[in-house]
């Protein structure tokens, strides 16, 4: 039998996965607080609700992709919140990137009325979203995985059931954190090529063949080549990523400097009005620090 699936969250991301479940023949009811986001999916066979209460009461698997936690709590705990219509034996899967901790309590409240939760976030940005090859990692009970498996290999190729719930967004976390730590390394490396006078361009095609090769050399190094900071993932999105990452590792008193000085490049590039350009804009700033461009 086909799931019923709510989405909430239709935007960079949420639109394209949600085109893609609608194309796999799921039914979909979708809801936005900006209802400009929900045309494309109406258009495309999706029935918009007026409320994430009405997605809980309509759908057997409710997809939430929002900006933060407090968002997530909003729609899903909320007045007019999934769990107002959501029924026993439905399920939530948030696929937002937010606090672990506050995950488990949202997954607590509402286990107290028979709603299972999974927290699924993903990586791979909207051309992963569009293309149906994001990486998701999923935290919850085995058997809930299993049940929502379907919807998630619709969505997406590398698909891990990393552990209980919030194991998730700790997987998430730790992408984030790397991402940050990777891209300020081309950064940094291709502007030391261009200040040394050597073609940055060139040497990204050197390094791609080498042991430094890596996925945000690859797409990352040729946005900023291409000064093309178009948002795949929002530079203010990944600073409350890293602000997650700061609390848990300030929690479990760690020192992981490089994470540290990654979001300290990314607060500044927000704070200099980049905000919502991707996530690379963070190399504008290493440029004006260093008096020299790529490009």
């Amino acid at each position: 039998m086909t799931e019923n699936v709510g989405l909430i969250g239709p935007g960079l991301m949420g639109q394209p996965m949600g085109l893609n479940l609608i194309k796999a023949g799921y039914p979909l009811w979708v809801y936005s607080r900006t209802a400009e986001r929900t045309q494309p999916l109406r258009d495309a066979g999706a029935t918009v609700c007026a409320s994430p209460q009405e997605v809980g009461e309509k759908a057997d698997i409710v997809i939430v992709i929002v900006s933060d936690t407090p968002d997530v709590e909003e729609v899903v705990l909320g007045e007019k919140g999934v769990i107002q219509g959501a029924s026993a034996g439905k399920v939530v899967v948030d696929m937002s990137t937010i606090s672990a901790s506050a995950t488990r309590k949202i997954a607590q409240t509402l286990a107290a009325k028979g709603i299972e939760m999974l927290d699924a976030p993903v990586s791979g940005g909207d051309i992963g979203a569009r293309d149906g090859t994001l990486s998701i990692m999923v935290g919850g009970k085995p058997e809930v995985f299993e049940r929502v498996r379907p919807l998630f290999e619709v969505m997406g190729k590398n698909i891990v059931h990393v552990g209980d719930i919030g194991a998730g967004q700790v997987a998430k976390t730790c992408n984030q954190m790397l991402v940050a730590q990777h891209v300020n390394a081309a950064a940094e490396a291709l502007l030391l090529a261009k200040k040394c006078g050597v073609d940055p361009a060139k040497v990204r095609e050197a390094l791609l063949g080498g042991f430094a090769a890596s996925r945000v050399l690859e797409v990352h190094g040729m946005r900023m080549l291409n000064r093309n900071f178009e948002p795949g993932f929002k530079a203010r999105l990944h600073k409350k990523d890293m602000r997650i990452a700061m609390e848990i590792i300030e929690e479990l008193g760690m020192d992981l400097p490089a994470t540290r000085l990654a979001t300290e490049g990314i607060n500044k590039a927000v704070e200099e009005g980049l905000g919502e350009s991707d996530t690379t804009s963070v190399v504008q700033i290493i440029e004006k620090k260093n008096h020299v461009t790529l490009g």
